[in-house]
């Protein structure tokens, strides 16, 4: 067992030492490192509670989300009582949460059996307990009312979060920053917190916007002033530019000719005519083929494009544009291109969110936080070294090699990984270093009872650490469990401690065992002891 075969122990060694280098990057400075190739710049992100950023909790507009399901409950009942071809005495009408239509007596029953044709199951965990999406009601008269049930309502909120959830993850990772913590609260409140952001403000425009973009034809049958001064046809309204052109009022076409969601890719760039920053983009078939057809017929017409229900630009169509691209110009700046970029790459949020509480966490509290887990570590090592030394002997010196190594070997898993060092990780660190030898505890105490018996120094080394390594192993797949099992369920700092505390398990089995026993091993064959220091 204590021969250690050349290629091996080089392995053993050149393994150690790999790992150990993908941590040194977190010992430079970045100007340093960013010289380096890519891969070799690899480093520990330090958590929110260590170098400051921004926290944010955020609430999904609910009274938004009903609205919206509620007109689109609307749209759904005219498009079905049209295709039926059915006799309205009164067409479809919101009033409160509930759409109401009045049908004409003879055609009652068609529409009757057409419209709850709308009412679907629940689907997901809900659909065994029959709960249904609307609830459908002959008033009398011909009223029929609609209404939206709870659970469907609630369904559709859970919904929007999700989806909110994987919008704001899109945003806050084109802005570059490592590792945010995003993740839901309560039913409709999403918490993010980003390390080391330095401008929150940016943040919060990026995340309080909905970035619904909307084409649509200008109204020019009146003027936008004629329009507020009288009342604007059925099919349009009045909307205003944005607060740079001073708010101009535009009277607009509600059909969407093109939306958002027909958006391939959104990128900055610069006007070759003006040299003014802008934003092209790119459509799908379906965008690209209406977008074609509606330059085609509506050559001299203005459109406007309509971002969260403000105008940000009203150009004249001079030809058609078939290429199935497009750009966006409104006196944008570098930043504000690409911001405005990443909001259309990421997609519309499905509801308006609203900035419920805002921290800002200074450095100031994270520095002090490092200094004093540097400390808690410094102390800790201090300590185990002695007590191994004084226990041990030169046994003691292998193991205190062995936990320095495996301290580095942690910062270079967690630099590899580029995993985010919070408070609590610090924590798992200093409690690894004081589990760290009791692999070693084991091995030597095994190796005092091998002597007790009668056997030699050399038979009781290698005793030692062949009947301890099940011991080992046990103890610490059992211990690796409990941190696995913290790291899947548990959110946000008990992650971290997790994350750092199951990283140091499995280096410690491995410098303790591997390491150790290679150092034991070339001791043996140097010294050839009679007698061990830990009997």
């Amino acid at each position: 067992m204590l021969y250690i075969s050349r290629w091996k122990a080089l392995a053993i060694v050149m393994t150690t030492l790999v790992i150990c280098m993908f941590g040194i990057p977190n010992l430079l400075s970045s100007s340093t490192v960013q010289s380096w190739p890519r891969w070799a710049q690899k480093h520990v992100v330090l958590g929110l509670d260590l170098q400051g950023g921004s926290h944010l909790l955020l609430e999904v507009d609910t009274a938004a989300v009903r609205k919206e399901k509620i007109e689109q409950l609307r749209d759904e009942v005219r498009k079905v009582l049209r295709e039926a071809k059915v006799g309205l005495v009164q067409a479809a009408l919101v009033r409160g949460d509930s759409v109401e239509v009045r049908i004409r007596e003879n055609d009652l029953q068609q529409g009757l059996t057409k419209l709850r044709e709308l009412s679907q199951p629940l689907g997901g965990l809900l659909s065994a307990t029959g709960q249904r999406t609307l609830e459908i009601a002959n008033v009398g008269g011909g009223l029929v009312r609609l209404s939206m049930t709870e659970p469907a309502i609630l369904e559709r909120v859970r919904q929007a979060v999700e989806q909110s959830i994987q919008i704001v993850t899109r945003r806050i990772d084109e802005l570059g920053t490592v590792e945010p913590v995003i993740q839901r609260q309560g039913i409709d409140r999403i918490l993010v917190q980003v390390p080391g952001l330095q401008d929150p403000q940016r943040l919060k425009d990026l995340l309080g916007k909905t970035a619904k973009l909307d084409f649509r034809m200008v109204d020019q049958t009146m003027t936008a002033e004629q329009a507020l001064a009288t009342r604007p046809p059925p099919e349009s309204e009045v909307l205003y530019g944005t607060q740079r052109e001073g708010r101009t009022p535009y009277l607009i076409e509600k059909r969407v000719v093109v939306s958002g969601g027909d958006l391939v890719d959104a990128q900055p760039s610069f006007d070759q005519r003006t040299n003014e920053p802008v934003v092209t983009m790119r459509f799908n078939s379906s965008g690209a083929r209406r977008w074609a057809q509606a330059t085609t017929e509506n050559v001299g017409r203005l459109f406007a494009i309509i971002l969260d229900n403000e105008v940000i630009s009203a150009p004249v169509i001079r030809e058609p544009i078939l290429g199935g691209s497009s750009q966006i110009s409104g006196s944008f700046t570098v930043q504000s291109a690409n911001d405005l970029s990443i909001l259309l790459r990421a997609g519309a949020l499905p509801a308006p969110l609203t900035i419920i509480e805002e921290r800002i966490v200074g450095a100031g509290l994270g520095q002090d936080s490092i200094q004093k887990g540097t400390q808690a570590s410094y102390f800790g090592a201090a300590l185990v070294a002695l007590y191994m030394l004084a226990a041990y002997g030169i046994f003691g010196v292998f193991a205190v090699i062995a936990v320095a190594f495996n301290v580095a070997m942690i910062f270079g898993v967690l630099s590899l990984l580029n995993a985010t060092l919070t408070l609590p990780g610090i924590i798992g660190i200093v409690l690894t270093i004081g589990i760290a030898v009791d692999s070693n505890v084991l091995i030597y105490e095994r190796i005092r009872e091998e002597i007790r018996t009668g056997r030699s120094a050399i038979s009781a080394i290698d005793a030692g650490f062949t009947r301890a390594l099940a011991t080992i192993l046990d103890s610490n797949i059992t211990t690796f469990i409990a941190a696995a099992v913290l790291f899947f369920i548990g959110t946000g700092p008990v992650r971290g401690f997790a994350v750092t505390f199951g990283i140091g398990i499995i280096t410690t089995v491995f410098t303790a065992f591997t390491l150790t026993r290679l150092m034991v091993a070339y001791w043996v064959r140097w010294s050839r002891p009679q007698r061990l220091a830990v009997t």
